[in-house]
């Protein structure tokens, strides 16, 4: 089995060599030692959530953490020519919440909210604040969930009219539709550049939202016979895209 993942966000760079001792502590700490209940003797690896991480082994335990011998170096990941992107409309509940997780699990590079004109949850400026913080752990969470080295990024929140622009700027923008006639398959995809992913909120994307998301270049498609729930649209895409 795969050893579980830690943040360490102040790792250094250069990384450090095989030997040294370093301490994981704060929340993070606590988490690995109370939480997970790592134990001295176990290997985990230390990563920053960028790509750059080490493995070691834990000499020390206690309730405020782990003290880790570095024992190597892991590739540091090369990110390929194609960037994922899914521009994801809140929804209610903890729903967003998943939808932020099974992308990340999924091996998503970025996470657009998209303040859809038909989302049932509206979010004011403090609102954002707090839900894209949120999102920011959910996604942290989930990487370390599916060990992944790389947490995806979670950006600020985006109007229509945002969402628009990143349209422009996208190799491929897929917009995921119940009425489209084109299916997901049968869509050509770039050799590199950005594949963006949208996922409209509950009550479905807006007719003139579709108009303009379609004049900007993006591309309406059906993943299937089945309407998918605003919170598992996005996975089943990116998974579709991957595996081609």
């Amino acid at each position: 089995m795969t050893a579980p993942i830690f943040w360490l966000t102040e790792l250094a760079d250069p990384l450090p060599p095989p030997g040294t001792v370093l301490d994981l502590t704060g929340p993070e700490g606590h988490h690995a030692a109370v939480v997970r209940r790592i134990r001295t003797g176990e290997t985990v690896r230390l990563g920053d959530g960028r790509g750059r991480a080490v493995a070691g082994v834990v000499v020390a335990a206690n309730k405020q953490g782990l003290r880790v011998e570095v024992t190597e170096h892991l590739p540091v990941r090369t990110p390929g020519p194609l960037r994922y992107v899914a521009a994801q409309a809140p929804a209610k509940g903890d729903r967003s919440e998943l939808a932020v997780e099974l992308l990340t699990e999924a091996g998503i590079d970025e996470i657009v909210p998209w303040q859809a004109s038909r989302a049932v949850v509206r979010w004011s400026a403090e609102r954002a604040v707090k839900a894209r913080a949120r999102w920011i752990g959910t996604a942290s969470e989930a990487a370390k969930q599916s060990r992944r080295l790389t947490v995806p990024e979670v950006t600020e929140p985006v109007s229509t009219a945002g969402l628009i622009e990143l349209i422009k700027e996208a190799a491929l923008t897929l917009v995921l539709h119940e009425e489209a006639t084109t299916p997901l398959a049968a869509v050509a995809l770039p050799d590199s550049g950005r594949i963006m992913i949208i996922v409209g909120p509950e009550g479905g994307i807006a007719p003139d939202e579709l108009a303009a998301f379609t004049e900007a270049g993006g591309r309406p498609v059906l993943l299937g016979e089945n309407v998918l729930r605003a919170s598992t649209a996005g996975v089943v895409a990116l998974a579709g895209l991957r595996l081609r």
